[in-house]
């Protein structure tokens, strides 16, 4: 399974932006995708998942109800829409495939990772 995020970029605090992740070599229906971030000097955070049936979603504290997960299958991809985004967003956003999206300890042991895409949120 290959993985490739792309969309990141400069935004402005407040502002939004959409983070995709390509999967080639596996179809996306079989696949649970978590996307995480890292910022400079921090440990990296699983921020999101989604499941390969009946899309389970998962999202941590610091992303509730401002980001939201979705797949499409035309593209074999998953998405990130991020809305009302603040400065401590900014990190590299990885995606990778997941075993499950249960909760905060499906983000222990990433399976295939992907390259990162940066977001700075600055003004």
């Amino acid at each position: 399974v290959q993985l490739q995020a792309s969309g990141g970029g400069l935004v402005q605090p407040g502002g939004s932006l959409r983070v995709s992740c390509v999967v080639s070599g596996f179809g996306l229906d079989a696949l649970t995708i978590g996307w995480f971030r890292q910022a400079p000097g921090k440990e990296r955070e699983g921020i999101s998942c989604i499941g390969n049936s009946g899309g389970t979603t998962f999202y941590s504290d610091s992303v509730k109800g401002r980001f939201t997960i979705s797949r499409d299958f035309a593209k074999n991809a998953a998405s990130l829409e991020m809305n009302s985004l603040k400065p401590e967003d900014t990190a590299t956003y990885f995606c990778a495939t997941l075993g499950d999206c249960w909760g905060p300890s499906s983000f222990r042991a990433p399976l295939d990772w992907g390259q990162g895409t940066e977001v700075t949120v600055s003004s």
